[in-house]
């Protein structure tokens, strides 16, 4: 292997930082190493480091790194974003205030909107004005820009977001300010909304372009760490980072657009779950990805995971739904369809106000982790109620190079829940499984039965290193009878960035109805934006060949807020098969049909770069790691009113291909399967791991 190119992708946890190696020859190599919370950069330059001296390669053997990384996310969660100014037309200074006017529910009287990210002392108003046919109606007051940015810059601001009414119909005033910030100010970093969403819509454009502005240091920062520590080790690979809908930027064009990274961690892993689906011939699955921190539910329907064209990043249950709003902070981005949960393996549990039991979302992270880590926390998560009932390995993890201690997890149990609670220590166990496995079971329906869909009729992919200990318990809770858990199911959002591509959006807003649109309307729209694309794609490096144009158009009935996205193919037939398609996603997802016109709002197009090499699923090969448990059996409990069971331990490669009956407990490197006694696991031919449920009674 000593002169062989090989492709590194990086996912970065709450808890752990995973690493895959994949070589020319498309073996896959794994590491896992708890991510530094301080600077997560520094976990990922150790852990390529490592890995790399354990396969026996040199740095120069890195032919691109591919990243997934939380840094947007935890910029917004913890308020830790640069100090941001807003621009605006006058008349529009509190548009971030105002939002949609709405809430997320209606009789909450506790609920507090979340505060702007600009305060309103820092929305400056200047007198320009731009009609909706994008005709200037007053010419920008330049010197009320020169003011604004040196009122900014005097208050310790650092960021600039620029947004004016229209200016996606027009951006000239956008670009004036632009120009006159950089030159009164050029310590501020400024983005300008044509830049970040050229679309309609004054709160939705508005949010979008602040949270960029907000992001840029961080992100920048936080990039160019990690690509200069690259280089120390001799690392000068392309970085691409991993986007909010699956695809990958170039890490300069992550740094300009952080905003379209925000829900870059969990993509790579849907990424890989749907066409780990195709490959074994199950097109419509439901990816569940449980990790330390989090647990997270989409649905891929067709062999395509479920889509959004905005969604609102809040704390708690992330949703995209088009029916609560207000709870977060609007990002109006395309994005996988994704729903979140605060219950991952290092979530905290504890004993609320009203006696009852709660399981996150504050997690223990990875520092200083669960109480069997001995690293200082003394209270309970749902790992430590897993190694109390004999389900984890009681000494260790991680192929050994993570220490446990049973002892310390059942003292933890029984001092926060099982003594308070007045319960044995099994049973106060089994509740915080329980609790976590509800919240589970609500993301998925957050994504199944909330849009329709019904999840029996789907197969579950279980990923993250908690997913496959938890699956069988939710799967039962929904009534979904078949699991599937993939080689590498613990480290499986970087298996999915190595499937992934290059890609970059482009929209051109329409806004007429669809049976007004002419053929050569359309043609010369999608002909300008297919040149942008493929003119972005060529500077990537792309060239014809390696690229592949998706459409869609957004589509709403008249009068409506909202759009439904629907893909298409340019041509004569294209506004036909729109019309048939869009009423078709319309009944489906809202169960009836609007007797008025469908309305073109948008065009959109992701240009893809089709990378060199791409992980192929249905040849998947996974390099043997040494099984993270020597024992054969082991004491473990199943459920709250059964004593423990002594139960089968062993590694993947050993389950047969033929189904056998639980119980059984498969532990690997990166993950650890549950089989509790009512499902029938077997491995199949692609090396992944079958779990079947009864059919209920």
């Amino acid at each position: 292997m000593a002169d062989e190119q090989i492709r590194i992708a990086v996912d970065i946890g709450g808890t752990f930082t995973d690493i895959v190696a994949m070589a020319g020859d498309g073996l896959l190599h794994e590491s896992k190493v708890s991510t530094s919370s301080d600077d997560p950069s520094r976990a990922v330059i150790d852990g390529v480091a490592a890995l790399l001296s354990e396969l026996g390669l040199p740095a120069s053997a890195v032919a691109e790194v591919l990243h997934g990384t939380t840094v947007g996310s935890n910029a917004i969660l913890q308020r830790r974003g640069a100090p941001t100014g807003l621009i605006t037309t006058t008349g529009f200074r509190d548009v971030l205030e105002i939002g949609r006017i709405r809430m997320p529910e209606m009789f909450d009287l506790s609920w507090a909107k979340p505060k702007p990210l600009v305060a309103r002392r820092h929305r400056m108003e200047v007198d320009e004005r731009i009609a909706a046919d994008g005709t200037v109606v007053r010419p920008l007051d330049e010197a009320a820009v020169e003011r604004a940015a040196r009122g900014l810059a005097g208050q310790g601001i650092e960021a600039v977001a620029i947004c004016f009414i229209n200016s996606y119909r027009n951006a000239a005033h956008e670009r004036q300010a632009e120009q006159i910030v950089r030159s009164i100010a050029p310590s501020l970093e400024v983005t300008s909304s044509h830049a970040v969403l050229p679309e309609m819509k004054e709160y939705e454009r508005t949010s979008t372009t602040v949270v960029n502005a907000y992001l840029l240091k961080a992100m920048r920062g936080y990039l160019d760490r990690l690509q200069s520590g690259l280089t120390s080790i001799g690392i000068s690979a392309p970085v691409l980072v991993m986007t909010s809908n699956g695809g990958m930027l170039p890490a300069a064009e992550a740094c300009r657009l952080p905003v379209f990274v925000v829900a870059s961690g969990p993509a790579g892993g849907v990424i890989g779950g749907a066409r780990l689906g195709a490959a074994h011939v199950e097109r419509d699955v439901i990816v569940f990805d449980m990790g330390g921190t989090t647990a997270k539910a989409v649905i891929v329907e067709e062999g395509m995971p479920s889509m959004t064209s905005e969604y609102e990043f809040r704390d708690g249950i992330s949703t995209s739904s088009r029916f609560i709003k207000a709870g977060g902070y609007m990002l109006k981005v395309p994005a996988i369809d994704i729903a979140e949960v605060g219950a991952g393996g290092g979530s905290l549990a504890g004993i609320d106000a009203g006696g009852l039991l709660r399981v996150g979302p504050e997690s223990a992270g990875a520092d200083p982790g669960p109480a069997c880590y001995r690293r200082g926390n003394d209270r309970p998560t749902v790992t430590d109620a897993n190694v109390a009932l004999g389900l984890y390995n009681p000494t260790a993890l991680a192929g050994g190079r993570l220490a446990i201690d049973r002892q310390s997890a059942i003292e933890a149990v029984e001092r926060h829940i099982a003594r308070p609670l007045g319960i044995g220590v099994e049973a106060a166990a089994h509740g915080i499984r329980a609790v976590a496995n509800a919240a589970m079971a609500r993301a998925i329906r957050a994504v199944t039965v909330e849009r329709g869909r019904d999840p029996r009729d789907m197969a579950l992919i279980a990923i993250g290193g908690s997913g496959g200990a938890h699956a069988v318990d939710i799967a039962r809770q929904l009534g979904i009878r078949r699991i599937i858990v993939p080689p590498l199911a613990g480290v499986f959002c970087s298996v999915g960035m190595l499937s992934a591509d290059v890609e970059h959006n482009f929209v051109q807003t329409m806004l007429c109805q669809l049976h007004e649109v002419d053929a050569r309307t359309l043609e010369d729209r999608t002909a300008e934006l297919a040149r942008a694309a493929l003119a972005r794609l060529a500077a990537d490096g792309y060239e014809a060949g390696q690229t592949r144009l998706d459409w869609f158009a957004e589509i709403r009935y008249e009068g409506q807020a909202s759009e439904l996205s629907v893909a298409f193919t340019p041509g004569a037939r294209a506004i036909a098969d729109l019309t048939r398609d869009f009423t078709t996603a319309y009944r489906r997802t809202y169960g009836y049909e609007d007797e008025t016109r469908p309305e073109l709002v948008k065009l959109r197009l992701v240009g893809r770069g089709i990378r060199e090499k791409r992980l192929d699923f249905s040849a998947m090969r996974v390099a043997n790691r040494l099984e993270s448990s020597g024992q054969t059996v082991r004491a473990a409990s199943f459920a709250r009113d059964q004593t423990p069971i002594s139960t089968p331990v062993m590694g993947r490669a050993a389950v047969g291909t033929v189904p056998r009956r639980g119980p059984a407990i498969i532990e690997e490197f990166d993950a650890t399967i549950v089989v509790p006694s009512d499902a029938s696991v077997r491995r199949n031919e692609l090396g992944s791991i079958i779990l079947e449920l009864e059919a209920a009674p």
